[in-house]
């Protein structure tokens, strides 16, 4: 029988229980396969011991520091929020929190501002008596009548749909389970569409019609996606016309629709799908508007009729090498482009009429832009988000025709004064020449390059490209000293099309030598050095940082990994698991000697060796759907086995949660406090 031991103080040791893996004639041995049954005692006992060692050590010797974060944490987040309203027809809709308060409470008010405020959904009603509540998706019927909304409270991004009658204020009888969270309502505002997950795989594989007050049970089955590689969404045209249905993954997708006013007609393909070629459509005016990367990599917009369809596409915004389309916005007279240019999003505005084009400005050095919902194609203004490392998020109101901007509302962050701080973007060269956009937060009273504590974070896979956003957290460790630094290496889209595709599939180890380049470079310069550097990432980016711990231990005093995808040959080779079959486009399928070989090059679990690590703290979620907990549990028992160093290896288990942490806006604390207590007593700074 296995088992694990350690108490107190103590780091658990798992016991082994050797599995035979054999691919093309190469074997694997895998002693800690058994803890992939979370039915298992043992494997609770485990996780269990592992969240012991950590309180014991850990917990223990930082928690003055560690009480006194969470202190700081929480101090920056307001009190009292309100967001900015957005008008859709006939009302204003808003959410706010009230004091201590953990969740959003969605408001509206009908036709002006300056009316009785109607509290359609209390999410603290939601929660309570719940270890976890996530709300999503959601969508008001065309009479204004029902509120629809997804419900998850496992952490398994499994939603139940709900449905309140906001006439009658009261919760219909359906309750529908296993969807990806939303629905889009037809019309006639009884007739709705959804997509359903699979059980076991959790992929979003069916489209359901639902008639609301009808059972669920009942739901006409409308397209079953059966490309397991593929998956559905529903979302509607900009002027209602429409429901669209998406089919995608990383490299091809299809479009199908619905006319809203005929939700009982079958779905129209509206282009039927290539390998290889994506596009996305939208709907306005009688044009289909399509951003479509048809020999165009990084993406152009064109148009078609609501008669041609599959042919007679016209081009509108033609395609451009130095540029990324990565969305767009359309109004009556408008077209805006979101845009990534120089690893900066930007947005484009096309004058419909004249096909005169301009850029809305930003004077900021490293900032971060994303459209916000714009539902009415007539409003003269262009809604957008906007923050920057010292700028706290704010909404912003660009008005078409006058090309002007206005901050409706800058979050007030308590405690804190952006004067003190300043950024920098550097160029760093990779061995290979190409240059990694670099973002450096910091207090303007340091010394820049005096070998200063850092930490160093990055994702760098799905083509995401992360911004430089604002985050109130991270001046816990920016007023302590540390300069936080943002690589945006291959993997993401920052710079182009081609920044993703050099590092996916058999190009993805550029990724791992983009950041491994940038933290040379930052301690070559004096910025920090190995012995003050830290490194974070998650989810994709903990596979990142179990690399870096593998091939480049030497760089880093201690490494966060947050829910980290680690096991990647062996998950990648089974197809129940979530999300396996949907990335053979971004790692590449094992089952191909190919990608088995180049995979097995960098997966962290296959390649852990006795060898000095650095310090590490691994975090993961019990019921994660994206990246499983025995990945990260299964890493750190090998690491525990092999590693020749006695600096502290800790895992902690969220009992409660998955893949995102704890819900609410207060969630958050307790680990980010742990985190940062652990990066900060490693630095010999205890206060």
């Amino acid at each position: 029988m296995a088992s694990a031991c350690g108490t107190g103080n103590e780091a658990p040791e798992a016991e082994k229980r050797p599995k035979q893996f054999n691919e093309f004639g190469h074997s694997r041995t895998d002693n800690y396969y058994w803890m992939n049954n979370k039915k298992d005692p043992i494997v609770m006992s485990y996780l269990k011991q592992e969240n012991e060692y950590l309180k014991q050590n850990l917990s223990a010797s930082t928690k003055k520091l560690n009480n006194k974060i969470s202190s700081e944490l929480k101090s920056r987040i307001s009190d009292d929020f309100n967001s900015v309203p957005y008008y859709e027809n006939g009302y204003w809709y808003y959410h706010r929190y009230e004091k201590d308060k953990d969740y959003e409470i969605h408001c509206r008010k009908h036709e002006s501002l300056d009316s009785i405020e109607e509290i359609i959904l209390d999410v603290n009603e939601l929660a309570k008596n719940l270890d976890y509540c996530d709300v999503d998706g959601l969508s008001v019927s065309p009479n204004n009548k029902i509120l629809s909304f997804g419900l998850d409270t496992v952490s398994r991004r499994r939603y139940e749909l709900r449905f309140y009658n906001m006439a009658d204020k009261r919760f219909n009888h359906e309750v529908i389970p296993n969807t990806a969270g939303e629905v889009v309502f037809a019309n006639d505002s009884r007739t709705m569409f959804y997509v359903a997950k699979e059980t076991t795989t959790l992929r979003e594989s069916k489209v359901f019609r639902h008639v609301l007050g009808m059972d669920a049970s009942q739901d006409k089955e409308i397209f079953y996606e059966e490309d397991p590689t593929f998956e559905l969404s529903v979302e509607q045209s900009k002027d209602n016309k429409y429901v669209i249905i998406n089919h995608s993954n990383s490299v091809t997708s299809e479009v199908r629709l619905v006319d809203s006013d005929s939700p009982y007609t079958d779905p129209v393909v509206f282009r039927k799908r290539e390998k290889g070629l994506e596009y996305y459509v939208d709907h306005c005016n009688g044009l289909f508007y399509i951003r479509t990367n048809e020999n165009a990599k990084n993406f152009c917009i064109m148009t078609c009729d609501s008669t041609s369809y599959d042919h007679n596409w016209k081009m509108l915004v033609p395609h451009d090498e130095n540029v990324l389309i990565e969305d767009f916005e359309i109004f009556n007279d408008y077209l805006v482009m979101e845009e990534m240019r120089n690893g900066l999003t930007c947005f484009e505005v096309m004058d419909l009429k004249t096909k005169e084009r301009h850029l809305i400005n930003f004077e900021q050095e490293a900032y971060s832009a994303s459209t916000l919902y714009n539902p009415e194609p007539g409003c003269e203004y262009f809604r957008f988000g906007y923050s920057s490392p010292t700028t706290p998020y704010s909404v912003i109101h660009y008005n078409l025709d006058k090309r002007e901007k206005k901050v409706e509302k800058e979050d007030f962050v308590p405690n804190y004064n952006k004067e003190l701080y300043d950024v920098k973007r550097l160029m760093v060269k990779s061995r290979d020449g190409k240059e990694i956009p670099t973002t450096l937060l910091y207090r303007k009273d340091i010394n820049l390059k005096g070998n200063n504590p850092m930490l160093q974070y990055a994702y760098g896979s799905y083509g995401y490209s992360e911004d430089d956003c604002f985050s109130s957290n991270i001046f816990s460790l920016v007023d302590r000293g540390f300069i936080f630094a943002l690589a945006h290496i291959r993997g993401g889209s920052e710079m182009g099309y081609s920044w993703y595709e050099d590092g996916k599939l058999l190009n993805k180890m550029n990724t791992f030598n983009d950041f491994a380049d940038v933290s040379a470079y930052l301690i070559s310069e004096n910025y920090t050095s190995a012995d003050k550097l830290f490194a974070q990432g998650g989810s994709a980016g903990g596979l990142l940082m179990g690399v870096m711990a593998n091939m480049y231990p030497q760089y880093y005093k201690g490494i966060i990994a947050d829910v980290p995808f680690v096991d990647v040959v062996t998950t990648m080779l089974d197809s129940s698991i979530p999300l396996t079959t949907g990335e053979y486009d971004e790692w590449g399928n094992p089952n191909d000697e190919k990608y088995y070989n180049y995979m097995l090059q960098y997966s962290p679990y296959d390649n852990v060796k006795a060898q000095d690590y650095p310090a590490m703290l691994v975090t993961t979620g019990l019921h994660d759907s994206q990246v499983q907990y025995w990945e990260p549990a299964k890493w750190v028992a090998k690491l525990r086995e092999y590693k020749t160093d006695n600096n502290p290896l800790y895992l902690y288990t969220n009992m409660k949660a998955g893949h995102s942490g704890d819900s609410g806006r207060f969630g958050q604390i307790k680990e980010t406090a742990m985190e940062y207590s652990f990066i900060l007593d490693l630095a010999g700074i205890k206060e």
